[in-house]
């Protein structure tokens, strides 16, 4: 049997598995269609104002960096531990450079963030007076 026939098979029925069990729960669904199950739940308070608000998105920005960072972290701890194998096996070039090269892409994303402004929370009072002199 061919392997990409076995991969074929495999991903044809991790599709096929999901949307039967995705049709079978709509056809036997309950459907009793009332105004109060569209209403935003509060936690037991009566809701006040819109249901949409405006979130800064420096809150976001400070996430992804940190998830990009942390995953950083993730790659480096284990590339540690074995830097002292992997220099006597391949020598220096081979066991230094990739991650140096994955650094050295991090560190451009960190500049371009930096910026960008997505590092500074908020703006100091000498930026503040200086955006209305912008061309």
């Amino acid at each position: 049997m061919n392997d990409w026939i076995a991969i074929g098979a495999l991903a044809l029925v991790g599709l096929l598995i999901p949307l039967a069990m995705m049709a079978v729960s709509y056809l036997l669904r309950p459907s009793v269609p009332e105004t109060s199950k569209r209403a935003t739940y509060e936690s037991g308070e009566v809701p006040t104002g819109g249901t949409r608000i405006r979130f800064n998105i420096q809150y976001y920005m400070v996430a992804l960096l940190f998830l990009v960072f942390d995953i950083e972290t993730v790659l480096l701890f284990p590339w540690a531990v074995i830097y002292t194998d992997a220099l006597a096996e391949y020598g220096l070039f081979y066991a230094l450079g990739p991650m140096l090269l994955f650094v050295a892409i991090l560190v451009v994303g960190l500049a371009w963030a930096w910026r960008n402004g997505a590092v500074q929370w908020a703006k100091s009072p000498q930026q503040v007076g200086t955006e209305g002199n912008r061309p």
